[in-house]
């Protein structure tokens, strides 16, 4: 009789008992199919006929019976990729597996860098399937794991004087250890997966209330109509569903601190009793007659352009100044690389501390690998990266093959070709196109009023004018301004410009 996998997980220690597979995929045929072999690895399947369904269960209240998920990237209404777009805003981190079909490869890396943890091409040989599976499910309980032991307290927090070794790190260090000696409230910024809760942590531990409890909101996780609740709690039979009283976020960080992550999704009615939390130093439950005091250390991040936002009229001005007393901002990892090496190191020895993993160090080989990517991932997407490597690894050391996904990503950008012309020198004929190209594509660093413009509408016109200078071709216009490729795919789609090989980009409309 062949084995489960739950009884082969129980005998290697790694205590992982086989869960549900969420199936999201439109097809009902492809959906009967996978079913059929999930359920024959002896797993019990869940199916969602379209992403709004998967995404509903997956947020839902018994989302952690979920192990894993296969997830079709073709489908209507809303596509994998605007899944793994709102897991990733969401905050969760459940495995996803894409499936695609052979001409969508290069639909699959992009889902990659946005967090799933594999891809399989349809139709998939079934052994490939499980394999994919059972690592899935052994490298998210690892992340579990290292992830409780973190925040439960098993773990000792990263201190200040060891958030890095990078200019950029030692000036947030620099910065977030004099905040650290107030209460006064912080804003920290910077991309998705940079450490903002690291550094919030890191923070707290070296305040006066360490020994206080920290309490952590995603706002942007938060259904609208449930905001007023999470943050500010209520009373029993408040509202419908309201079966028991909730004291709110609030009141659980009385006298700690009190860590709103994405605060800059909160929507504009919660933002207004958000900022007379602040100034009275009080909530009022929903449903409660009377206002309770609290006392909260204030730490705010975000990922968003809250300046922008206030021009856009969908964040408070008002607000944004009194959660921005200090700004703490964190540079992503892809200008941080001389922190890539000790992070993976950092993070093998989280591996090792939360499951029976062989691996003890990584090659020369796999730290080369790791620090030539780009990482638009940043630190969450290294962590996944080594915790899967470590679990797949079967020596001693975590060889650069162990990182196939980074390596394929690696070679369709052009940073081979950017170190041999740095070596070598521009030929005549590209020296003629960088002369011709400062002629004709001089970016203006003035507005109209003789005023310096915004780095951002800078930066968009450089990227536009190499775009029609080079013809769209993008592997060329990265390469000349000295980024990877898929850095600047992330920076097309950020700033709306549509952009085909061979031909210029415009501005979406």
């Amino acid at each position: 009789m062949e084995q489960s996998y739950g009884d082969r997980q129980r005998k290697n220690g790694m205590g992982v008992m086989a869960g549900s597979i969420l199936i999201i995929d439109d097809d009902p045929v492809q959906r009967r199919l996978v079913e059929a072999l999930v359920t024959r690895f002896g797993y019990q399947a869940i199916t969602a006929e379209n992403g709004r369904v998967g995404l509903e269960r997956l947020t839902s209240a018994d989302r952690e019976a979920i192990a894993a998920v296969l997830l079709d990237l073709a489908m209507p209404e809303m596509s994998g990729i605007d899944v793994l777009e709102a897991l990733a805003k969401a905050g969760l981190s459940t495995p996803v597996i894409v499936q695609t079909a052979q001409g969508t490869i290069d639909t699959a890396v992009s889902a990659m860098r946005l967090g799933a943890f594999d891809f399989v091409v349809k139709p998939v040989a079934p052994e490939r399937l499980r394999s994919s599976i059972e690592t899935a499910i052994k490298v998210g309980a690892l992340t579990g794991r290292a992830r409780k032991r973190g925040t439960s307290g098993k773990d000792r927090s990263i201190t200040l004087d060891e958030l890095g070794v990078s200019p950029a790190a030692r000036r947030a260090a620099q910065l977030a250890r004099k905040a650290a000696a107030t209460d006064m409230p912080i804003l920290i910024e910077g991309e998705t997966g940079v450490g903002k809760e690291v550094l919030a942590r890191a923070i707290r531990a070296a305040g006066a209330r360490r020994d206080k409890p920290f309490v952590t909101v995603n706002c942007g996780a938060i259904p609208e109509h449930l905001v007023e609740s999470i943050l500010f709690g209520h009373e029993k039979g408040a509202f419908t569903g309201a079966t028991e009283k909730h004291l709110g976020k609030f009141v659980e960080a009385d006298g700690g601190t009190l860590f709103l992550d994405e605060v800059g999704e909160l929507p504009l009615e919660a933002q207004v009793k958000l900022l007379r939390a602040i100034q009275e130093g009080e909530v009022d439950p929903v449903g409660a007659r009377h206002t309770i005091k609290v006392d909260v250390r204030l730490i705010s991040a975000t990922n968003r352009d809250l300046a922008r936002r206030m021009a856009d009229g969908t964040f408070r001005e008002d607000l944004y100044y009194r959660l921005n007393v200090l700004s703490i901002p964190i540079p992503p990892l892809r200008s941080r690389t001389d922190e890539i090496a000790r992070l993976a190191d950092l993070f093998l020895d989280q591996a090792r501390a939360a499951a029976p993993v062989t691996a003890r160090t990584l090659s020369t080989g796999a730290r080369d690998l790791l620090i030539a990517y780009d990482w638009p991932g940043n630190i969450r997407q290294l962590q996944n990266v080594i915790f899967r490597a470590a679990v797949l690894a079967d020596g001693d050391a975590i060889e650069a093959a162990d990182f196939p996904q980074i390596a394929a990503e690696i070679d369709a950008m052009p940073i081979h070709e950017a170190r041999t012309s740095v070596l070598t020198g521009p030929s005549t004929v590209e020296h003629e196109q960088e002369t011709d190209f400062k002629a004709e594509m001089m970016v203006s660093l003035l507005d109209a009023s003789g005023q310096i413009r915004p780095l951002a509408d800078i930066e968009r016109q450089a990227i536009q004018a190499a775009i029609d200078h080079y013809d769209g071709r993008l592997s060329e216009v990265a390469r000349r301004l000295g980024i990877g490729r898929s850095t600047l795919y992330r920076k097309l789609k950020e700033m709306g410009i549509e952009a085909d090989e061979g031909r210029a980009g415009r501005l979406a409309s």
